[in-house]
């Protein structure tokens, strides 16, 4: 989408965020295309997945949604229409779209984690696929950056920070298989696959980790004035590195466990 209410800096993450690429382009290959599908890529932030996803479609076309009105705009300035006719962008929350049977396939990628209300997207993408519709999501899923999200919580308890997360609730929910696999029924599909994977996510050095942080753990980072919020990552990235230090090529590795989810709608 990527999530709800916070500030993105659309080229910023789209200068850091090269394992969500990864991923997107994972996802990308497992998908079995005829080249006229219509598709819609929920949450496309910058949009770079969702061109090379275009790109596969000569005779189709692609809506991307992003409720991040920075990463559409991005997205809208370099992707253009007279370039990339069959590629189109709307700002869009995933809980509330009104679509009726208007795609052959609904593709996500490391988006879906930042949406509690789960079931109402699962709707949602119900209502706006076809007959026989398929499902492609990938997204962060049960002990996804464990070590990671312990670091800071680490770094959020000291006095100098605590203050700032007073009623604070995480805003991811990292379901596991069977949590989503009944969310998908209750919805009406009919999974295929739907499966926790372990992956290494890399990052180049102290920097690349930081960025990573800086770009895209913006719930906890935005709580920070923004005159300190580099101290507050510094402290995290710290932490991390003291218990999982960089490798000989001075490349930092997360744990992450991402669920991955095919299904079909009836």
């Amino acid at each position: 989408m990527p999530g709800q209410g916070y500030q993105w800096d659309a080229r910023d993450y789209r200068e850091w965020s090269s394992q969500q690429k990864k991923w997107g382009r994972e996802l990308l290959a497992r998908l079995h295309l005829e080249g006229n599908e219509h598709v819609l890529d929920i949450g496309c932030g910058d949009g770079l997945v969702t061109a090379e996803l275009a790109a596969r479609l000569p005779r189709g076309r692609v809506l991307g949604i992003d409720i991040s009105p920075h990463m559409i705009s991005l997205a809208r300035e370099t992707f253009p229409p007279e370039e990339y006719p069959n590629l189109s962008w709307e700002v869009m929350d995933a809980r509330e779209m009104t679509f009726r049977e208007s795609f052959h396939v609904a593709f996500s990628n490391a988006v879906l984690h930042w949406i509690p209300e789960q079931q109402a997207v699962l709707e949602g993408v119900w209502r706006a696929l076809k007959p026989g519709g398929r499902v492609h999501f990938e997204m962060g899923g049960r002990g996804n950056a464990a070590r990671v999200a312990m670091a800071m919580i680490s770094v959020m308890g000291r006095p100098r920070w605590n203050g700032y997360f007073r009623d604070f609730r995480a805003p991811y929910t990292f379901w596991d298989r069977d949590e989503y696999l009944g969310m998908l029924i209750d919805a009406g599909f009919q999974p295929l696959r739907v499966e926790l994977v372990p992956k290494d996510m890399v990052h180049r050095g102290r920097e690349g980790l930081a960025a990573w942080i800086r770009t895209t753990w913006l719930p906890f980072t935005q709580r920070i004035p923004e005159g300190e919020r580099e101290s507050f990552i510094g402290e995290i990235v710290d932490g991390y590195l003291a218990e999982s230090p960089p490798d000989e090529e001075g490349l930092v590795h997360v744990e992450a466990v991402r669920l991955e989810v095919e299904a079909v709608k009836p």
